[in-house]
């Protein structure tokens, strides 16, 4: 079986040499599962990152719009030779238009395994009050 993906992966890189493609794959683009959730403070987004690390992560808020974006490394043993890959490597990206009733200087994120947790609180609400009316 080894010999058969030796056989594809040789061919595969042959095809590459004589299209005069040398330039690395690119990587994949992956739309990150997203759950998102209602509390009494405001919005909790939980959003899946395998192999996302803080420092590979920039989570950006511009224009109403809140930016999530993830790269993966690869990992692969030291001197190691890929024979076969099913899990596709790539960097993740998502982004959702935020509403005006978001606080967005409240907005906190933690990344723990791989699983994302963004708050988006709600900004307060204007508690009612009497206007004083002057006269001339």
């Amino acid at each position: 079986m080894s010999q058969e993906i030796r056989k594809t992966s040789e061919e595969q890189n042959e095809q590459q040499s004589s299209t005069g493609e040398n330039a690395p794959p690119s990587r994949a683009v992956i739309t990150a599962p997203i759950d998102i959730y209602e509390t009494e403070e405001g919005l909790v987004l939980m959003a899946d990152l395998p192999g996302v690390t803080t420092d590979t992560l920039e989570l950006q808020v511009q224009d109403n719009k809140l930016t999530i974006f993830g790269r993966v490394t690869p990992v692969a043993p030291a001197g190691a030779r890929l024979l076969h890959r099913e899990y596709e490597q790539g960097d993740f990206l998502r982004s959702f238009i935020l509403s005006d009733e978001v606080d967005y200087d409240g907005i906190t994120a933690k990344l723990n395994n791989g699983v994302l947790e963004v708050n988006l609180p709600r900004m307060p609400r204007a508690e009612p009050r009497r206007i004083q009316v002057d006269g001339d």
